[in-house]
């Protein structure tokens, strides 16, 4: 099957070894990740194309930053863009790309901190800004993928103390509409269509949180109707999450019996 993934890995640099593990075990297509917290020209790049894999990179020094790897042979990128249209924004969260007729873009959504701070004024900005760009992207490619951390728990199913977060950043009503809104635009949630109870992509570093599996559903992977009709499968994979020193996200894989006419 051809995968396509989303992975915050939380710091590129401290995690390149685990993403290449990774990347040789699982060899999806493309991947998206979030958090790199480096510049585009630290990035140990030859690592990556030892793998097997190439780079588009979006960069930041200590926060944010996000990248797209593809595997070597795959289309060549095209329409590469690093900024959401119009929205004027100094932190890196956004990288897309086509590739052949498949259009993929990852995004770092805005954490929030608390909802009367205005860091969570921000994130609703940039998820208005974020929705309107996807609805041109989705009016002109018919195959298209969006992924990436949203920060975001879109209901109570995907909290494992929903009581506890009620009303609390990353579960707010508004965040939740914002993340319907992006719904709306014909897009399937596919790990929410699929996903067990407690099928969790983030937990707490604290208390425990990853082996009690008190986590959040907060990565998402969403698809144009085009590809949502064809063959696939979508899950967490959490076996990262328990190496040593790991991120605090487990990487998400939605993967599809198309094959090469997913580009085609």
């Amino acid at each position: 099957m051809t995968a396509i993934a989303t992975w915050n890995v939380n710091s590129l640099n401290v995690r390149l070894p685990q993403v290449c593990d990774w990347l040789a075990a699982e060899r999806p297509s493309i991947v998206g990740l979030q958090e790199l917290k480096q510049v585009n020209e630290a990035v140990d790049t030859a690592a990556l194309q030892a793998a097997g894999y190439r780079a588009l990179l979006n960069g930041q020094k200590t926060y944010n930053g996000v990248a797209l790897l593809y595997r070597q042979g795959l289309p060549e990128p095209t329409e590469i863009c690093t900024e959401i249209p119009g929205f004027d924004d100094p932190q890196r969260r956004v990288i897309a790309a086509t590739f052949g007729r498949l259009r993929v873009i990852n995004a770092y959504v805005v954490n929030g901190e608390s909802l009367d701070s205005d860091k969570f004024a921000y994130k609703l900005r940039w998820l208005a800004a974020f929705t309107d760009w996807l609805r041109a992207e989705a009016a002109a490619h018919d195959k298209l993928v969006i992924m990436g951390d949203f920060n975001i728990a879109p209901t109570d199913a995907d909290v494992y103390d929903p009581a506890a977060w009620q009303n609390a950043v990353l579960c707010s009503p508004a965040e939740r509409q914002a993340f319907a809104a992006l719904l709306a635009l014909g897009l399937t949630d596919t790990l929410g269509t699929q996903a067990p109870a407690g099928s969790f992509t983030w937990w707490d570093y604290r208390a425990a949180g990853f082996r009690r599996n008190l986590g959040l559903r907060i990565d998402h992977i969403l698809v144009s109707p085009a590809l949502a009709a064809t063959a696939w499968q979508c899950r967490v994979d959490k076996t990262p999450r328990g190496w040593e020193r790991p991120s605090d996200h487990a990487p998400v894989l939605w993967q599809t019996e198309a094959g090469a006419a997913l580009f085609e």
